[in-house]
């Protein structure tokens, strides 16, 4: 007789998901709010939508992305409990971008085998992001994949849900020519163009446990420097300047600033940036130096220390930069929009599939 097969002997360790959850329980339950019906462990998450019925026309918004292989990057240090921020960063401030406020995220890993602490980190990771820009971890799944994985590989997504009013929304149509520029500075390479990274990691055979100078710390940890969360910023600029004042975000994710600019500005106006209007952080141009990438390809893949560039009228600019100040984020002012842009230098346009406004990148970049 052929031996008994069982779920667990395919690779499956149910026992062991069932301590990841017992694990992560509290973190979880750290972020829910007043609005947030029923607990952990239910087929489905629930929220309290009453407050909708008081809007005059709400729209429901939704992204969903994940970390790429900045994943890679913790698991050669075994640091598992900070991607869940970059995980944060990237779904719920795209949602921040259209001005809407998060109602809830949920979250999924995908294991070769589920090793109950480091799950537990990553889901800590995740939900103390999620506490600190006010949205409840509403669900979430960890499905082990043993044959289709490696027994240490895992990979990680989410998705949020969010609600603006139709005229609070912000975007390509409030822009306006001599509208300014304010950029937000990022906190390092955040979760974007961790392939071209991992390059120059593998050409220069860099140590990741090694002490860099000019970062002040391991090579490592510096790569694995959480994305900045901005939405709270965003929304807080939003209600002290209104609509009025802030008329489009863009979030710098994969493409650089120029791409990502080009798809909140319409069609018939351009804006033009000063590539000098800022300091450009140290590990921009250790990646620029190990693996001799040039500023063009640079630009169109990191962020160069721009996570977030709001659009505003010029009479509002003082009080966006005051509160950046305020939640301690650097700003820069980094140009204007213009009708008909003459400044020479680099165009984008057309990024991403949205026929938006030309951007013109304009001097040379400043280092920190």
């Amino acid at each position: 007789m052929s031996e008994e097969i069982t779920y667990a002997s395919a690779g499956v360790d149910t026992a062991a998901g069932d301590q990841a959850v017992e694990l992560m329980k509290e973190a979880v339950s750290r972020t829910f709010t007043p609005q947030v019906v029923g607990g952990i462990g239910g087929f489905a998450g629930m929220v309290d939508a009453s407050a909708l019925a008081g809007m005059k026309k709400p729209y429901l918004t939704t992204s969903t992305d994940g970390v790429g292989t900045k994943i890679a990057i913790a698991q050669a240090l075994d640091i598992h409990d900070t991607i869940g921020q970059d995980l944060v960063g990237m779904v719920v401030d795209d949602i921040a971008v259209v001005g809407a406020r998060p109602l809830l995220m949920t979250d999924y890993i995908a294991c070769g085998h589920v090793q109950p602490q480091r799950i537990a980190d990553i889901v800590r990771g995740v939900a103390e992001a999620c506490a600190a820009v006010d949205t409840p971890l509403l669900g979430g799944e960890t499905a082990e994949h043993p044959g289709m994985m490696g027994a240490d590989d895992y990979d990680i997504a989410g998705a949020a849900t969010g609600v603006v009013e139709a005229d609070q929304m912000l975007g390509a149509d409030r822009v306006r020519e001599s509208d300014v520029l304010v950029g937000l500075a990022a906190s390092g390479l955040h979760s974007n163009g961790y392939s071209l990274v991992r390059r120059v990691l593998e050409v220069s055979k860099a140590d990741l446990h090694a002490q860099v100078a000019q970062f002040g710390r391991t090579l490592g940890e510096e790569l694995l420097e959480p994305t900045r969360l901005y939405s709270r910023l965003c929304l807080q600029i939003k209600d002290e300047v209104g609509v009025e004042g802030l008329h489009a975000l863009s979030h710098v994710t994969g493409g650089g600033l120029a791409a990502n600019l080009a798809r909140v500005l319409p069609l018939e106006l351009g804006a033009v940036v000063d590539r000098g209007s800022w300091k450009v952080p140290a590990v921009f141009d250790w990646v620029r130096t190990q693996g001799n990438v040039s500023w063009d390809d640079l630009e169109m893949t990191l962020n160069l220390g721009i996570g977030m560039v709001a659009v505003c009228a010029p009479d509002s600019v003082d009080a966006v930069r005051e509160c950046a100040r305020q939640a301690g984020c650097e700003s820069a002012i980094l140009g204007q929009v213009e009708s008909d842009p003459t400044a020479t230098g680099r165009v984008i346009s057309e990024a991403k599939g949205v026929k938006g406004g030309k951007v013109v990148l304009t001097g040379s970049y400043a280092l920190a």
